[in-house]
């Protein structure tokens, strides 16, 4: 892991220690673009990766953000439930419109656009080390669950 960071992974540093954060972002000498991926580099459980993944509502075309944990699929139909609105995958387009980000290095922070509609996955607060992307398919940082819930504001809730 080396130190030199793209625009991009700077930008989330900065977003880090705006938010009071000691976490550092690292780059890694593999992709992380998958949560297996970033797993296999950083040497982790696939669990304990944050996947923050962008949907929107398919009526009022909010942003939504699924902050997941690795080896979880998302249940549309629950999120569906949480919004009282039919939700769909948000193509690259609106990712980078609303995150700043292309798809493969979003973070959970430090968008472009404000994200009301936030939601955790329950099963991410298990675990004592997570590990998110910082902005490109491969860099990271390294958190605590309670981190994510203060950085976010997120609602916790299962996905699945």
């Amino acid at each position: 892991m080396n130190e030199v960071l793209a625009k991009s992974a700077e930008s989330v540093q900065a977003a880090l220690k705006q938010k009071g954060l000691a976490c550092k972002v690292v780059v890694l000498s593999d992709s992380a673009r998958t949560a297996q991926n970033a797993a296999s580099a950083i040497g982790c459980d696939v669990m304990q990766i944050v996947k923050s993944l962008i949907f929107k509502t398919k009526e009022t075309h909010k942003p939504v953000l699924i902050l997941a944990s690795g080896s979880n699929r998302v249940s549309e139909k629950i999120i569906e439930s949480y919004v009282n609105e039919k939700i769909t995958k948000a193509d690259a387009a609106f990712v980078r419109e609303i995150t700043g980000f292309a798809i493969g290095g979003i973070p959970p922070i430090g968008h472009k656009q404000k994200i009301d509609l936030i939601f955790i996955d329950e099963d991410l607060l298990q675990f004592d080390s997570l590990w998110a992307a910082a902005g490109t398919p491969n860099t990271v940082f390294n958190l605590q669950g309670k981190d994510l819930l203060e950085m976010t504001n997120g609602r916790v809730v299962s996905i699945k």
